[in-house]
């Protein structure tokens, strides 16, 4: 009797906690008002401030960028240096379409841009995601650097060096032409694009699949031992994540008309993982808050010590990894707890 009567409230505390683990699982579902706010002020932006809808594109496709980055590191672990290399290839596939095959209608060439970049990375992680970290790192780098390499040896079909400067491209829906001195076209495509890829994500990182992303994040031996298939599920995150990379490099394409090496470069790998480093990754927002907080501060800088602008953008990394946490958004977390443990006191 003493023994059942001990059980009985262990129990109810087990059957308490499934019910509260399972709220919170049900809760992270659910659209929560500031969602909307992002978008809200993209909208702004366009009648706001005209004259920067040119920086205001780019800003929207490095947040693309970064977020199809941060499926694969900040959700499933994925260290990777080489991420430009489906940016590089959604930009290639749309460029190329155009100069050589005059298929140069900007929604379809979406479609195979991340078709391609989503083949190769499906390929490419088959095989890389046998390995893992610092061995990872290199290969993900490599297989960029061989992208790079054979762009640049292609010049029959890439441009080489010179790339593809004055593309031309169909008015968007028959109607709204590319712009390419005020950005009106460009701006509001990217933003829906984004708008659209983003629900994708987000509807990725709450199902079971982006579930098990993370299980396989924190403990992949647990997932190992539960009997999930761990490496298919690593290789599918990985080829979606390069297909919304190659939208990205595509919107790159379309909005600037020209495409070239610098896609497929260093630069471009390492600054959008300083864009997650800055706004926090595995945090679906961190994208927005990484990308603004990063161009604003490399445009600020550029235009005030042109030749040293690099010197403010590393102090200021420096400072965000040694204090912040997780990036801006990991900063606002932790005080947001410190105000609420105050509160309770």
């Amino acid at each position: 009797m003493t023994a059942q009567r001990h059980a009985q409230p262990m129990s109810a505390g087990r059957n308490a906690l499934g019910l509260a683990a399972a709220t919170a699982l049900a809760e992270r579902h659910r659209i929560r008002w500031w969602e909307a706010l992002p978008w809200i002020a993209g909208i702004a932006v366009f009648f706001l401030f005209p004259n920067y809808l040119a920086f205001g594109t780019q800003v929207l496709i490095m947040i693309l960028f970064a977020l199809s980055l941060d499926l694969v590191l900040g959700y499933a672990g994925i260290i990777t240096l080489g991420h430009a290399a489906f940016f590089g290839a959604g930009a290639y596939t749309v460029g190329m379409l155009a100069q050589h095959w005059g298929w140069n209608e900007p929604l379809s060439g979406l479609v195979a841009a991340a078709a391609v970049a989503g083949a190769i990375g499906l390929a490419s992680g088959y095989v890389l995601l046998r390995t893992h970290g610092l061995t990872l790192l290199m290969l993900t780098l490599c297989t960029m650097a061989l992208l790079e390499e054979a762009a640049n040896m292609g010049a029959a079909y890439t441009g080489g060096f010179d790339g593809m400067p004055g593309l031309n491209f169909k008015p968007l829906l028959g109607r709204y032409a590319f712009d390419l001195l005020y950005f009106r076209s460009q701006y509001l495509y990217v933003l829906a694009v984004l708008f659209g890829c983003f629900l994708v994500v987000r509807a990725l990182v709450h199902s079971p699949f982006g579930q098990s992303l993370t299980g396989i994040r924190e403990n992949v031996l647990r997932m190992h031992a539960v009997g999930a298939p761990v490496r298919a599920r690593l290789v599918i995150a990985y080829a979606i994540s390069a297909a919304l990379a190659g939208v990205a490099g595509a919107l790159f394409t379309q909005s600037n008309a020209y495409v070239n090496l610098s896609v497929l470069g260093l630069d471009r790998a390492a600054g959008v993982l300083i864009v997650l480093i800055l706004g926090g990754y595995g945090r679906l927002y961190g994208a927005f808050v990484g990308a603004i907080a990063y161009m604003v501060l490399e445009h600020t800088l550029a235009k005030a010590y042109p030749t040293g602008w690099q010197l403010g953008v590393g102090l200021t990394l420096m400072a965000v990894a040694l204090y912040a946490g997780n990036g801006i958004l990991g900063l606002a977390a932790a005080l947001r707890r410190r105000i609420r443990a105050g509160r309770g006191r």
